[in-house]
């Protein structure tokens, strides 16, 4: 399966997903309250999800302001306007077809780990760029190697990262980190256990992990599960995780906010 077909493949297994797998709820739990932090105190915020997939999270960004995305796939967009999302365009995250200093929040959710060096930098740059003095960003990439697995293969992961990297790269594209957490923690042990197994016998294709891995759980499985991910999400706006299969930072870019 080429590279293109493979993505598109994930998109369209992650639309069934996303609405009721118990990893999508508890990503939302852990993001809503740092929207609310970055927009505290702003009328009539303009927002934009860079590598927004189906457009899904330009959904969620939507309840607080005017909300824009962008993606490379032609099916992830196909699918979010089936979906009814109309604020979408095709465009690279290197070259984002948007003026400068614009927005007040700009979105990178599991983008950044699938980049290499270059064009990694260059999206950090996109989002700085992208951002009016003093306006924020919020983003989620894969974390930890130690987790690496069939997830990895559907993600095209160049790299997982540890707190420490991910703060540099965003220090080096000019932000200051305002918060930076680990989160899946609840789930960290069984998640290791489970990819330590699939590293050992071999990773999947894109199919056969696509097809097993985003499949939701069964419901009884699948609503204990969101209730894990509710109560650790409640416990990470007071507190930061020491680990986790992912991690979620909220910075901001430096200068004073517009009247």
């Amino acid at each position: 399966m080429s590279t293109i077909a493979a993505v598109e493949h994930l998109l369209r297994a992650t639309a069934k997903a996303e609405a009721r797998h118990f990893w999508f709820r508890g990503f939302r739990a852990f993001v809503t309250p740092l929207i609310h932090s970055a927009l505290a105190g702003r009328t009539n915020p303009l927002l934009l999800d860079c590598g927004c997939g189906t457009g899904a999270n330009v959904e969620i960004l939507s309840a607080y302001g005017r909300a824009f995305g962008f993606d490379l796939s032609a099916t992830g967009l196909h699918l979010g306007r089936e979906a009814g999302r109309t604020r979408l365009a095709r465009a690279s995250v290197v070259a984002a077809p948007f003026p400068s200093a614009r927005f007040d929040l700009v979105t990178s959710f599991d983008v950044l780990y699938a980049l290499d060096d270059e064009p990694e930098r260059a999206a950090i740059a996109e989002m700085f760029r992208l951002l009016k003095p003093g306006g924020y960003t919020i983003v989620n990439v894969a974390a930890m190697n130690i987790l690496r697995g069939d997830h990895s293969v559907l993600g095209h992961e160049v790299r997982r990262f540890s707190r420490g990297e991910l703060r540099a790269h965003l220090e080096a594209g000019g932000f200051e980190i305002v918060r930076l957490t680990y989160t899946n923690a609840s789930i960290f042990l069984p998640l290791a256990v489970v990819r330590t197994i699939q590293r050992g016998r071999g990773l999947r294709g894109e199919t056969e992990a696509a097809d097993s891995d985003i499949r939701v759980p069964p419901e009884p499985i699948n609503a204990v599960m969101s209730a894990v991910m509710q109560v650790e999400a409640a416990w990470i706006r007071r507190f930061d995780a020491p680990f986790g299969s992912s991690l979620l930072c909220l910075a901001r870019k430096p200068g004073s906010q517009p009247g």
